[in-house]
């Protein structure tokens, strides 16, 4: 039997390149598969789970922009390629016989549901995973901040920033071996200190819903289980 979680309901968010192959970018179905079956113990210990992905494997719109890309055609751009990103994630988890759904939260009927807060939350109290794409619908908002509005419409005890890394340092620990890495942060020393973990209009709407914020390196053997069930992991953010 799974370990009882800490957290009833919890948004994760992933990054795009979490489905990149080696090379950084597209979809790799084999990494999919490793997400899913990540997703399918958390569901296994009761957790009620939404994900939003990014699309950094398939567009970044700074490449865009510096070649003179009007900043709203280029955000669009990348919430279609988040909607990519969940379709390729949901059939991965429903093989893995978890349920899932997609919510995008620009219209496309044909491929997936539109976003409505208490169709997401019922699916949720259903045990389906639910994935929602098309950050916020709008340009000029990070799939970061997607994922805290989310955390807060779906009413998540916690939000998990999953990474490649194992938490927050005060510098790049790959460029410097003598970072620091921090166990906890308040909302207030992650914004002051612009540690560059999720900007700042996430952290704030953490912050002014008292939402904690995990960062932790997704690929860690048992890191998330161990996050989901209270253990120390990573780094966290919350207020003081």
């Amino acid at each position: 039997m799974a370990d009882k979680a800490k957290f009833k309901r919890v948004m994760l968010k992933l990054s795009g390149e979490a489905l990149a192959g080696d090379d950084g970018h597209g979809i790799d179905p084999s990494k999919a598969d490793q997400i899913a079956a990540l997703v399918g113990e958390v569901v296994d210990m009761g957790v009620e789970l939404g994900i939003v992905i990014g699309a950094g494997n398939l567009w970044r719109g700074r490449a865009g922009l510096e070649r003179g890309m009007d900043r709203t055609t280029a955000d669009h751009m990348g919430m279609l390629g988040t909607v990519m990103n969940a379709l390729a994630l949901m059939d991965a988890i429903e093989r893995s016989e978890v349920e899932t759904r997609v919510q995008s939260a620009i219209e496309m009927r044909a491929v997936a549901e539109p976003y409505i807060r208490r169709r997401a939350t019922r699916h949720l109290d259903k045990g389906r995973v639910v994935i929602f794409a098309a950050g916020t619908g709008n340009p000029y908002f990070s799939t970061d901040t997607a994922a805290a509005l989310r955390a807060m419409e779906i009413e998540a005890e916690v939000l998990i920033k999953a990474t490649k890394v194992d938490g927050i340092y005060d510098k790049d620990p790959e460029k410097n071996p003598d970072a620091k890495r921090y166990d906890e942060l308040t909302y207030i020393e992650a914004l002051n200190q612009r540690l560059d973990v999720m900007d700042s209009t996430a952290i704030s709407l953490c912050m002014d819903n008292n939402l904690p914020l995990i960062v932790l390196n997704f690929w860690e053997k048992d890191a998330l289980k161990n996050a989901l069930l209270g253990k120390a992991v990573g780094t966290v953010i919350r207020s003081d």
